[in-house]
């Protein structure tokens, strides 16, 4: 077990929002993780925050689990998954933030998998004119970018400020191009400087090819998810 997977433990806990299962130590949660939010007060909410009806005995009122805003029923009906507040069972949300959050059903499912699977490529760290091949993946508690070969690395997601996707086959008129390669600039803990680190498909690998572009697909989107857009 690497370094940064020692503390995975979790733990089932019950909020007024339900279920969640939670990393036991906080310093463990995932970098992709949203912390609830506080809800409105009861007192402050007399009308829907979104179509302004007023609650009575009959118009009940409703916290959405992703934003914390009141609603009634008919602004705050739908029950999606929230895996980035670490909710067991789909919960309660309004509109607009339902929808955000089935957009991050396929980031959840299908991207951060993908990177835990992993790929191969050549890297090379900093000015270094050397690479060496390296089976690149994401932690299963997605907080390290783990780097195994002759050598061992581990960079903290949260310590990663840029991610630039390396390209081929643009031409000016137009035309597909596919993605070969990435560099990241991170942070080592401890230092303010940036340290560079850059790794491409290898062309003797054919056969991974597509999996090692699914993975800096995959990569992108989550440097595009951390910046929350």
């Amino acid at each position: 077990m690497s370094g940064g997977e020692a503390r995975d433990a979790k733990k089932l806990v019950r909020s007024p929002s339900g279920l969640r299962m939670v990393p036991e130590h906080r310093a463990a949660r995932s970098p992709f993780g949203l912390d609830e939010p506080p809800w409105v007060p009861d007192k402050e909410c007399p009308r829907c925050m979104q179509c302004d009806t007023k609650f009575d005995f009959i118009t009940r009122k409703h916290h959405c689990r992703r934003c914390g805003k009141c609603f009634c029923d008919k602004c705050c009906s739908k029950k999606v998954p929230l895996p980035r507040m670490c909710f067991v069972d789909p919960v309660r949300q309004c509109a607009e933030c339902a929808l955000i959050s089935q957009k991050e059903t396929e980031f959840y499912d299908k991207q951060l998998k993908v990177l835990m699977n992993g790929a191969t490529f050549f890297v090379t760290l900093g000015t270094s004119d050397k690479s060496e091949l390296m089976v690149c993946r994401l932690s299963n508690n997605q907080r390290y970018l783990v780097f195994d070969g002759d050598s061992h690395y581990e960079i903290e997601i949260i310590q990663i400020s840029t991610v630039q996707i390396l390209t081929e086959g643009f031409t000016p008129g137009g035309g597909n191009s596919r993605a070969i390669g990435m560099v990241l600039q991170y942070r080592v803990p401890g230092s303010q400087e940036l340290t560079q680190m850059k790794f491409t498909a290898g062309e003797d690998f054919s056969c991974n090819k597509k999996m090692s572009a699914a993975w800096l697909a995959a990569m992108h989107k989550v440097s595009w998810e951390r910046q929350g857009r």
